[in-house]
């Protein structure tokens, strides 16, 4: 329940940047999208550790990944709220489908291995 809960603030965070509303919960949610995107993308791909070490180094990389786009965005000239958003959400699901197609692919392997 609390997943979905935040999964649906953090879509509507990132809805509301991209169309550029004026709501007053518009930078809250979008700050929200910007930490646990990312954050939960690189907490898929923690497996061996604890809980507490997980959820740190997870919201730790995910505000080096914001940084690392905002970086990447500003140096090419290409920054906006729109493409920074659009770039976190690219690096959030990129990383996920890696994590993803990692951990199916090594599950066949040990299959067939056994």
């Amino acid at each position: 329940m609390l997943a979905g809960a935040a999964t649906a603030v953090g879509g509507i965070g990132a809805l509301l940047a991209l169309t550029e509303s004026g709501a007053p919960l518009r930078a809250p949610f979008t700050l929200f999208f910007l930490l646990v995107a990312p954050a939960v993308a690189i907490a898929a791909a923690l497996d061996g550790l604890d809980p507490l070490s997980r959820a740190l180094v997870s919201l730790s990389g995910a505000i080096v990944v914001d940084m690392l786009v905002a970086q990447g965005l500003l140096a090419l000239h290409l920054w906006s709220v729109r493409g920074g958003i659009a770039a976190v959400t690219a690096v959030s699901a990129l990383t996920l489908l890696l994590v993803l197609v990692r951990r199916r692919g090594g599950r066949t392997a040990r299959r067939q291995g056994s």
